[in-house]
């Protein structure tokens, strides 16, 4: 959408909560460069730097630890808007807010404290796993290698789909250590040997830091090693559904901008409707408001459900907290994001599609960038296959078979 007028950058006086009414203000902002962003290729470095100022990152902090103890359900209503305002940004913390679960929040991390005052400092930090030389998507090992040098690592190999890298402060590498246990390195961005490439091309979320990185023999510390991250805090199985719920939830935000960009274009179609219609007002056109109505609908339905999956989250949180972790809920809070998935991807790529029957040719404009709703969406649900997904709830409906518990689902 054309901007009449761009709103100020925002100013914070100190670290914003999901409680603080100036999001709606920093959220105004990133919208507003939004698609300008994405049609150009215009990398939102000013919006991470007011992210930081904001401490974004720290939502689900503790307060003792110097966040404002955000439940899931509130940093997934915080996710949502975000991604309304712009997929990219939202899209590009994922990896951190998983961060901040396995590690600031976890009593089972080797450097706990360390990692919370990182987060707590407005930190960002991105992620580096995947390897094009695995025959199977999220296997290991891995051909990046730590090897021991004095009471540190050397650290080298290659990552691709880095998302959130180009951006952040720090990035977890999970690497082969010795006897190819699988570690997971935390290192500053800018340490000496880190190589990071912009060079991700997808048809979508072009903005989402998303490139290789390379790994030229980086020093990394004793203190800077964890266990794998994939298991490290949890003690229970499935516990990446919660990063693949951040996908869909920024999905669901899509939906959301979608609704708010076909009410403008229909309300801004003053004077030109085909001869044939039922109207003269293109606004009055029932056809047309059934399309918005719908759209409504399915927003509030993707919304509702994603609430849903991170309050069967929240409960698999509170077991850990009690040092009582719990397949059964783990299984199904993953359940739960498996459907939400199906459902939220599916009416988010038809919205996609509707704005343009709401807005007619000429949204069909580059200037516009309105297909990036469509683009951006097409590209997050192929993150993970949905008929992988059906078949695997399929499977436990009619035989009982648990859903998949590593990466990736």
């Amino acid at each position: 959408m054309n901007q009449i007028a761009s709103p100020p950058r925002p100013t914070f006086s100190g670290p914003l909560s999901h409680r603080s009414p100036e999001l709606k203000d920093l959220f105004a902002f990133i919208a507003a460069g939004a698609a300008e962003r994405d049609r150009e290729r215009i990398h939102p470095y000013e919006v991470f730097d007011l992210i930081r100022s904001a401490r974004l990152g720290a939502l689900r902090l503790r307060p003792e630890d110097g966040g404002p103890g955000a439940s899931l359900r509130e940093l997934f209503e915080v996710v949502i808007a975000l991604a309304a305002a712009d997929p990219n940004i939202a899209h590009s913390l994922r990896n951190h807010y998983a961060f901040v679960e396995r590690y600031p929040l976890s009593r089972r991390a080797s450097h706990r404290k360390k990692w919370a005052d990182v987060t707590a400092s407005g930190a960002i930090v991105g992620l580096a796993s995947t390897e094009l030389t695995s025959p199977r998507v999220g296997a290991s090992p891995f051909e990046t290698k730590l090897v021991p040098e004095g009471n540190g690592f050397r650290l080298t190999g290659t990552k691709y789909y880095s998302t959130g890298t180009l951006y952040a402060d720090y990035v977890q590498v999970r690497a082969a250590g010795p006897d190819d246990a699988v570690l997971t390195a935390i290192i500053p961005t800018t340490r000496e040997g880190i190589e990071r490439i912009d060079d991700w091309d997808g048809a979508g979320q072009r903005l989402t830091g998303s490139g290789t990185t390379h790994f030229h023999n980086v020093r990394v510390e004793a203190d800077e090693i964890e266990p794998d991250s994939l298991t490290t805090g949890y003690g229970v199985p499935h516990s990446n559904s919660l990063a693949q719920l951040l996908v869909t939830a920024t999905v669901a935000g899509i939906l959301r901008n979608i609704l708010t960009d076909s009410v403008a274009l229909l309300n801004s179609r003053k004077d030109r409707h085909f001869y044939f219609a039922q109207t003269e007002r293109v606004a009055d056109d029932p056809l047309l408001q059934q399309i918005i109505g719908q759209l409504s609908a399915n927003a509030y339905a993707a919304e509702v459900l994603i609430l849903a999956a991170a309050d069967a989250h929240d409960l698999v949180f509170q077991a850990r907290e009690r040092g009582e972790p719990d397949a059964e809920l783990a299984h199904q809070a993953s359940l739960a994001a498996s459907k939400a998935k199906l459902i939220v991807d599916d009416l988010t790529i038809r919205g996609g599609s509707q704005l343009f029957d709401v807005a007619g040719a000429s949204a069909t404009r580059r200037a516009k960038n309105l297909d990036r709703h469509w683009r951006n969406a097409r590209t997050l649900a192929s993150h993970n296959p949905a008929a992988l997904k059906a078949r695997a709830i399929g499977d436990y409906e009619l035989h009982g078979t648990w859903l998949p518990e590593k990466g990736f689902f």
